[in-house]
């Protein structure tokens, strides 16, 4: 290429940052939780996550510019996930081929201010996870199948309540303040779960944020977990003398009862 044409190359290049830049750098958001950690004890059936923040502008928005758009993702830890296919042979109902679907929230859900297809495109949904469709994501080298047993994933998860698609949960008020009432289910792991809020205008991502839940086993699970993991024969006799005691009482219950 000649050096005018070089030359113009970066001159268009050059412009065409400077348009664009600051469209992508003038919205920022700032997001907070009702709480950061959750315990889960015996008696615990669930909770609520309330998500709210704010969009903070650094300059007037340009005219012509699209409605703003929220999309919350809570996602749990990564597990890797053994799936099995099933099929008929001989009237019997046997397994033929299992994978191992690497990279599968044990946990998801997503809250957005409208249709999630509406609002963003395609790529920047499958890019940053953002939907069902692509909340198992296989990585590394992988079967030609793997799509078709990573959405099985999905599926079942989903039919246990651990994923789920919420739309038009997320309150937007005047383009700036938005809050939405997320709802955990009563089976969720321990572990670090990640909560990934997007701004989105014209269909693309325009900035995000991410903020953190801790979920842990809290009250007696705690130091029976611990003491099954550290001094299993404490345990089990334990559990032994708790059977025994049990059996006991209700042996006397019932004699009682009967004079």
């Amino acid at each position: 290429m000649a050096q005018g044409g070089t030359d113009m190359l970066r001159i268009l290049i050059t412009a065409f940052a400077l348009i664009t830049t600051p469209l992508m750098a003038q919205e920022t958001v700032v997001v907070d939780l009702s709480q950061n950690r959750v315990e889960i004890t015996a008696t615990y059936s669930g909770s609520n996550i309330f998500v709210f923040g704010a969009v903070k502008r650094e300059s007037p928005l340009p005219e012509g510019a699209g409605p703003i758009d929220v999309a919350i993702v809570i996602e749990g830890p990564l597990e890797t996930v053994t799936v099995r296919k099933k099929e008929k042979r001989l009237g019997i109902w046997v397994n033929t081929e299992s994978v191992e679907v690497h990279e599968a929230p044990s946990f998801f859900t997503i809250a957005t201010t409208r249709p999630l297809e509406d609002m963003l495109n395609e790529g920047d949904r499958r890019d940053y996870a953002i939907g069902l469709d692509f909340a198992v994501r296989p990585q590394g080298p992988t079967e030609e199948n793997i799509e078709s047993f990573a959405q099985a994933v999905a599926r079942i998860r989903k039919d246990d309540g651990l994923y789920s698609e919420r739309e038009s949960i997320v309150n937007l008020t005047e383009d700036i303040l938005f809050e939405a009432d997320i709802s955990l289910p009563a089976n969720l792991v321990e572990g670090d779960y990640n909560v990934r809020v997007y701004l989105i205008r014209d269909k693309n991502i325009v900035s995000d944020t991410t903020v953190g839940i801790t979920v842990r086993k809290a009250g007696l699970e705690v130091w029976l977990y611990d003491l099954s993991r550290n001094s299993p024969l404490i345990y089990g006799l334990l559990s032994l003398l708790v059977a025994l005691v049990a059996g006991y009482s209700a042996s006397e219950i019932f004699r009682r009862l009967k004079h």
